[in-house]
């Protein structure tokens, strides 16, 4: 099978039906995209196909086959990501678990929606679950992503928009 992940074609020796998380770990060696609970309800697993948020545990290898495949590694090679640089500095991991998954969700809500309010936050975030229960350091580095992003156009510090 051949599949594009992460901007390139990779060729794997894979089942049709074998989940796509397993290929990503075992057979990829892309580990960041993390076995929550194999039914897609946690949503550690969280890839983009086609920019959209997918659970990988529920998608075959065959099922995105024609599709491409971003995971945590592809979002940014050097974790300069502005999502990943606001991960950083509201702190917002603790055991760290399922940040891959919620950086996923997060980047494409922020990609088709560069303004999203409190309601459409909670929507495209409500399928990961934390058990350490950051989700205030989540929904504030979210906001301030495009807090900044808004300031930096106007020339403001996005101080206290957040």
């Amino acid at each position: 099978m051949k599949l594009t992940i992460n901007g390139k074609l990779r060729e794997l020796d894979a089942e049709p039906d074998m989940p796509l998380l397993w290929a990503l770990r075992d057979l990829l060696g892309l580990r960041g995209t993390k076995y929550g609970c194999g039914k897609g309800l946690c949503g550690a697993c969280t890839v983009h196909l086609d920019g959209q948020p997918r659970r990988s545990c529920q998608l075959t290898v065959a099922d995105v086959a024609s599709g491409k495949v971003t995971t945590i590694e592809g979002l940014s090679a050097d974790g300069s990501h502005p999502l990943q640089q606001a991960w950083r500095e509201f702190n917002v991991p603790q055991c760290g678990y399922c940040q891959s998954g919620q950086l996923m969700s997060a980047s494409a809500l922020l990609a088709s929606n560069s303004n999203p309010s409190d309601e459409e936050i909670s929507s495209a975030m409500a399928g990961n679950l934390c058990r350490c229960g950051t989700y205030p350091r989540i929904r504030s580095a979210i906001k301030s992503t495009f807090t900044d992003a808004a300031a930096s156009a106007t020339g403001g510090t996005g101080e206290g928009a957040a």
